[in-house]
């Protein structure tokens, strides 16, 4: 399946996570201007895509979704990424073969 969905994440005036899509670029295009196309992207899904004015993407998000983000939250998800403990892996016991 091709990304069909255009995701914009900002956060708003009251500090909260704001997303919203879109179904076509045409939408983000009524909205965001067009500064250029990705063309180095390692994802080949997403070369050729439209690169906005004041945000950070396209990135990909799961299998249909092409995400966008403004400079601030691009840059507190990566802060909050970078300094996450790695889960806890638990020991396992040898157990003899039967």
């Amino acid at each position: 399946m091709d990304k069909d969905t255009y995701r914009v994440v900002t956060r708003g005036a009251d500090g909260q996570i704001r997303i919203r899509d879109y179904d076509n670029s045409e939408a983000l295009l009524k909205r965001h201007c067009q500064v250029g196309v990705d063309d180095c992207s390692t994802d080949l899904g997403l070369r050729g895509l439209p690169v906005f004015r004041g945000l950070i993407g396209p990135m990909p998000e799961g299998k249909n979704v092409i995400r966008y983000e403004s400079p601030e939250v691009f840059e507190t998800l990566t802060k909050d990424w970078s300094t996450a403990a790695p889960p806890r892996r638990r020991s396992r016991s040898k157990t003899p073969a039967v």
